[in-house]
């Protein structure tokens, strides 16, 4: 199905599933993740009026933003593991960053960040899973990383991540849990850090029990651009038209 009416689809059923949650449909939006799908599908998704998406790589999407100019309004996030060293650039290039899991990567985000003269909205990303692909801090240190980041003057804090263990595209349940706890840790932390509102959970598969959970905030990919094509992605970007 083309990408506008994928878009269109996903859109009802993130209200229907606000419906049943008794949810303001406000509350949630829908990211399309973007990475590893070339700069075509990207600006198509854009043409539809749709404004928010995740990239994985600083790299990928440093090759793909100059083909952007016809969305200047677009909002880019960095869902992917982010190095240290790579923090400078992507402070440039996107609105927020999503997997913030120490103190080393939030204090270079933050002078990155002040030398733009721009604050800068993060997640901390938290491991709830014990697969070794996953990443993001342990639970019982996220009080503390937020303790000190609250000093930090250029970068705020503005929700929690997390990737649920993959069970499967049929039943999404096995991820409740996982959802639940991300929900409380945020609750548990709020009234000291009141800007930590935002949850950024939930995916292709679980997004309506993430919605049922609390999520502000969906991350959604082959849903919208169906399954990705590492060599299409890997293309240089056109110029400009």
């Amino acid at each position: 199905m083309p990408i506008e009416a994928n878009l269109a689809r996903l859109n009802d059923q993130i209200d229907d599933a606000c419906r049943r949650a008794n949810r303001p449909r406000s509350e949630v939006s829908l990211m399309a993740v973007s990475k590893m799908h070339p700069i075509e599908a990207l600006l198509e998704a854009c043409a539809t009026g749709h404004r928010l998406f995740g990239e994985n790589r600083v790299q990928e999407f440093q090759e793909k933003s100059s083909a952007l100019t016809h969305c200047p309004d677009i909002e880019m996030h960095l869902i992917g593991p982010l190095q240290s060293n790579k923090s400078t650039r992507a402070a440039e290039l996107f609105h927020s960053i999503d997997t913030v899991d120490s103190l080393k990567l939030a204090t270079r985000l933050n002078s990155a960040a002040q030398t733009l003269g721009k604050r800068l909205p993060i997640y901390l990303e938290v491991k709830l899973s014990h697969e070794e692909s996953k990443h993001g801090l342990a639970p019982d240190d996220l009080p503390q990383l937020l303790n000190e980041i609250a000093r930090l003057s250029n970068i705020v804090p503005v929700g929690l991540m997390t990737v649920p263990p993959w069970t499967g595209p049929d039943d999404p349940e096995p991820a409740r849990p996982y959802f639940r706890h991300l929900r409380q840790l945020r609750d548990a932390q709020q009234r000291f850090h009141p800007t930590l509102t935002q949850l950024s959970i939930g995916m292709s598969n679980d997004f309506t029990v993430a919605i049922e959970e609390g999520s502000t905030c969906v991350r959604i990919g082959t849903a919208i651009f169906g399954k990705r094509d590492p060599l299409a992605s890997a293309q240089p970007a056109p110029g400009p038209s």
